[in-house]
Formats: structure tokens, C-alpha cells, sequence
């Protein structure tokens, strides 16, 4: 049996201020119970803040990001023993903004996947289609090539990540993925890894 999971992605948003209000309800609400986990993951910034408002409470953060790279010149960017660090123990890869926004390819999210691993993180492996794929029936094609991506790269360490479905068609369009709809996307993947 699979547990449930519920990731708070703040993107960019918060503040010290703010973050402090948010963490300190958070930890005040949430009530350990076994099969279920909760974890925000938020901006690299905030890493920090996040390890100390929540060690101990039972709930776990992350990094929203990191680099498929180790170590070196590359300017902005945030590895993942860097993340690590900070206590994380999740790191979202492949979110649709990073791949639209930033262009991010299946490989590089493949890549970023295996460097959380590497350092000790899960990997929150997001797929997703946009509403012209999904009105065009394309919502298989899509979401298994970028899975297949990740497959190649991590081979039997795929059971260590978390995919999630992210169906991009669903963000800010006032339509809803259904449980349905979800499950069938989840079902694709058959029993190879956590979700």
C-alpha cells in the first residue's frame, strides 16, 4: 500500500516574515499519522528557515529546484549536496514552469532526477501534459516519453523517486483534473516507483 504525499510548492513567493507565520501553523497543525507525509518545498533562500521552524515536527522540506550539475562555474545555479545541506529531503525536478519557462528537455530533468539521489534526496519527478496535448489525445505519448527519459537514467533507482502528474492543462485554465484522470495518468507507470 502507497502512502499519501502532499507537497506545498511556494514557487516564488514568501518572505521571512510570512514564511515564519506559515511555518509556525504548519507545525502547529499537523499531526503525525502513519501513510501520510507532508513536506513544503520552497525558494533556496528559505532552505534554512524551513530546517529550523520544522526539524522535529514530522514534517519534511525541499529544494523546488536544483542543478543537474555537481559542482563549477555555473553562475545562479544550486547543486544538490548543496540542497542537501540544509536537511531537504525532496528536490522537484521537471515542474512544467521549469521546462516551459526555462526550457528544461527530458534529459536535463532525467539528469537533475539522478543528481538528487545522488546527494541523498527523493526526487519529485513531475509529468504533465498541456491542454493542446491532452485535446489532441496526447496525453500518453507525452507523459510516458518524459518518464522514459527518467527510466533510462535512473534504471532499477526509479523505485527511490516520487512522480507526480502535473497536468499542466489544469493551471489557471478553470478546468480540473479529475481522481479519475489522475489515476489513469499514474496507472501508465505501472509499479516501478513510488508515488
Amino acid at each position: 500500500m502507497r502512502g499519501k504525499l502532499v507537497v506545498g510548492n511556494w514557487k516564488m513567493n514568501g518572505g521571512l516574515r510570512q514564511n515564519d507565520a506559515l511555518l509556525g501553523d504548519l507545525r502547529a497543525g499537523w499531526k503525525v499519522t502513519v501513510g501520510r507525509s507532508l513536506a513544503v518545498c520552497v525558494p533556496f533562500p528559505y532552505l534554512w528557515q524551513a530546517q529550523a521552524a520544522l526539524s522535529g515536527s514530522g514534517i519534511a522540506w525541499g529544494a523546488q529546484d536544483l542543478s543537474e550539475r555537481p559542482s563549477g562555474a555555473h553562475t545562479g545555479d544550486v547543486s544538490a549536496s548543496m540542497v542537501a545541506e540544509f536537511g531537504c529531503a525532496y528536490a522537484i525536478v521537471g515542474h512544467s514552469e521549469r521546462r516551459a519557462q526555462h526550457g528544461e528537455s527530458d534529459a536535463v530533468v532525467a539528469r537533475k532526477a539522478a543528481a538528487a539521489l545522488a546527494a541523498g534526496l527523493q526526487p519529485i519527478v513531475c509529468v504533465g501534459e498541456t491542454l493542446a496535448e491532452r485535446d489532441a489525445g496526447q496525453t500518453e505519448a507525452v507523459v510516458l516519453r518524459q518518464f522514459d527519459a527518467v527510466v533510462a537514467q535512473l534504471g532499477d533507482k526509479l523505485a527511490q523517486a516520487v512522480v507526480a502528474y502535473e497536468p499542466v492543462w489544469a493551471i489557471g485554465t478553470g478546468r480540473n483534473a479529475t481522481p479519475d484522470q489522475a489515476q489513469a495518468v499514474h496507472g501508465l507507470f505501472g509499479d516501478g516507483c513510488a508515488r
